[in-house]
Formats: structure tokens, C-alpha cells, sequence
């Protein structure tokens, strides 16, 4: 993109959450970018908790112009789960700091959705880090949201590994299963980054701390925030470091040439052991699928150059 081009207009769905933070943070430091504005939802921490971290972290990046929209504050139908075991009790590793001058907006994160769409058909891309909730609700107010919508990103599905909410679901889905399963039969212009392809988004030890030594803003509190994040995943892992999902999903968004794709129907499973599985039909029948109600296709990153992708987000924090 030239510096004649038009910057892309972006809206961001998100439960900050550490990875999150830094998806933001990267997202913020691309003059490709135009951020529209943050809807916040339950997930890694409960959905005020999120709108203040959005605060923050907007802050952080300079952003004091863009508003954040509360969400809902509970899934459609289940009792509300987060996860600060993974995130820190503030969803920040603890760190999250004073809150923002700045206050959420009146309308809610799915009206938000709505009114960009309407006012900019066809232009907006919505990045989705969290559970669907928001965007369920916008297709409910909205049912022409598939064609007014320019595409949807969504960082979520477990589709041929196992889940890290469960067995089989991974967060974002499990943490709202109907909401999922609403988002993936609306015909919705969705490319889904699944834990499949996410958990080659490893950073280790070399890189958080090139991260930790830039004297930016952005790479201070990216730093800052990561000791619980961090501890989790080496402890589970066994080597020092973390799987960044988040900002995987967001190169994506910005360079879909980062990843390889295949078009499928996806349903969520919304019962039993398995609730919040994301299920495609792997049989590979010509013509056939267990899929019956007509829902389109979805594209799904079957593999990704998480490599390059991590490069540009270090690039982004440190300035280097």
C-alpha cells in the first residue's frame, strides 16, 4: 500500500487480555490502519474489565481518539468463565495500571458494529480476538450484516488439534457456543485463524527480551504485562516463552498472503463433552457433507508463516 492509498478501515472486537494487548498495540503502529474503534466482550476477563484494559492500552499507543464500546456482559445462553489464571486478575499480568481518563461510549459494542456498517457498506473489516457474542447480537439488530460487512477475521476454532478451554473447544468459541454457531451459518464473509494454525505463533525467550530492551512506549508495556502470560505457557511448554494468537491473527488480517486457506462449512457443537467444538467434515467425499442447513462456507488458515508474521509484530513494538 502507497501513502496515496486508503488506509483500511478496521473495527475490533477483543477482551484484552495480554495477546490481545498486543494485537492492539501492533495494529496501532500501522499507518495502513485506520482504527475505527474497540467493542469489548466477557472472555479472558468480565467485559468492564475489558473496556478499561481497551482504554489503556489505546492510551498506551496514542490513540485517545478512538472509542471503545462496552459489550455484553454474559454469553447468550451459558453462565459467564474467564480466564485470569492465564491473564492476571486484571486480565494485564496484574500490571494493568491507572485507569484511562477517557470513558467507554454510550452505545453498546454491538450497536457499534451495526452503525460503522451502515454508514461505511462494504468498507469495514471486523477483527474478532474474542468470544462472538457482540457480533451475534449485530446480526440480530442487523440481519443484511453479511453484505455490509467487507470481511470478518476471526481468531478462534480448534478444528484439527484439541482445544485449550477443553478438551475439544477452544476459548473463544467455548466461551460462547451459540454465539459461535449464530456467526458461522449468517453467510458472513468470515476467514476463521484457528488454534491450528495460532500455536506456530511461539515466541521465546530471544524475542521478549529484544522486546523488552526497545525504549518504545508500546514494547514498555507489552514487556510489562507478560510475567503470568508468560509463566503459563513455559510451564506448560516446558521452555521459555508464549503463544501469541492474537497478533498472528491480526497480520493475517493485514497480509492474508500470510497463510494458506481452505473453504469450508463449519457448525459448533453445542452439547455434550465436546460444546464449543468447532467441526468441519474432514471425510473428503466429493459433494457430501453431514452439514445439511445450506450455510456457506467459511475460509479457514490451514497453515500460516508465523515467522514472518512475529518478525513484523516485534518490528511494530520495538521500532526496529
Amino acid at each position: 500500500m502507497t501513502s496515496n492509498s486508503p488506509r483500511i478501515p478496521v473495527l475490533i472486537d477483543t477482551d484484552p487480555g495480554v495477546d490481545d494487548a498486543w494485537a492492539l498495540l501492533f495494529l496501532a503502529a500501522q499507518p495502513d490502519v485506520e482504527i475505527l474503534g474497540l467493542g469489548t466482550i466477557h472472555g479472558n476477563v468480565p467485559t468492564a474489565t475489558s473496556a478499561e484494559n481497551a482504554l489503556r492500552i489505546l492510551d498506551v499507543a496514542g490513540l485517545t481518539d478512538v472509542p471503545v464500546a462496552v459489550g455484553a456482559e454474559k454469553p447468550l445462553q451459558q453462565p459467564l468463565d474467564t480466564a485470569e489464571f492465564v491473564h492476571g486478575p486484571d486480565g494485564l499480568g496484574g500490571q494493568a495500571g491507572p485507569a484511562s481518563a477517557r470513558r467507554p461510549t454510550d452505545e453498546s459494542a454491538a450497536e457499534q458494529i451495526v452503525r460503522l456498517a451502515r454508514q461505511r457498506p462494504g468498507e469495514v473489516t471486523l477483527l474478532c480476538l474474542a468470544p462472538l457474542t457482540n457480533l451475534a447480537l449485530a446480526l440480530r439488530m442487523e440481519p443484511s450484516l453479511p453484505s455490509l460487512l467487507r470481511s470478518v477475521v476471526y481468531m478462534g476454532g480448534a478444528i484439527r488439534v484439541p482445544g485449550n478451554l477443553t478438551a475439544w473447544a477452544d476459548a473463544n468459541s467455548g466461551h460462547d457456543p451459540e454465539a459461535a454457531e449464530e456467526v458461522f451459518r449468517a453467510g458472513l464473509p468470515m476467514t476463521v485463524v484457528p488454534m491450528d494454525v495460532t500455536e506456530l505463533a511461539w515466541v521465546d525467550d530471544e524475542f521478549l527480551a529484544a522486546v523488552a530492551a526497545a525504549d518504545t512506549p508500546a514494547a514498555a508495556f507489552a514487556s510489562r504485562i507478560l510475567e503470568t502470560y508468560v509463566g503459563v505457557y513455559s510451564a506448560l511448554m516446558g521452555r521459555t516463552g508464549c503463544l501469541m494468537h492474537d497478533p498472528l491473527a491480526a497480520a493475517i488480517m493485514l497480509d492474508p498472503s500470510l497463510a494458506e486457506y481452505e473453504e469450508r462449512q463449519v457448525v459448533v457443537e453445542l452439547a455434550g463433552h465436546a460444546r464449543g467444538r468447532t467441526l468441519i467434515d474432514d471425510r473428503g467425499f466429493p459433494g457430501m457433507s453431514s452439514i445439511t442447513d445450506g450455510r456457506p462456507p467459511v475460509r479457514i488458515a490451514r497453515t500460516a508463516d508465523a515467522q514472518t508474521a512475529m518478525a513484523r509484530v516485534r518490528q511494530a513494538l520495538t521500532g526496529c
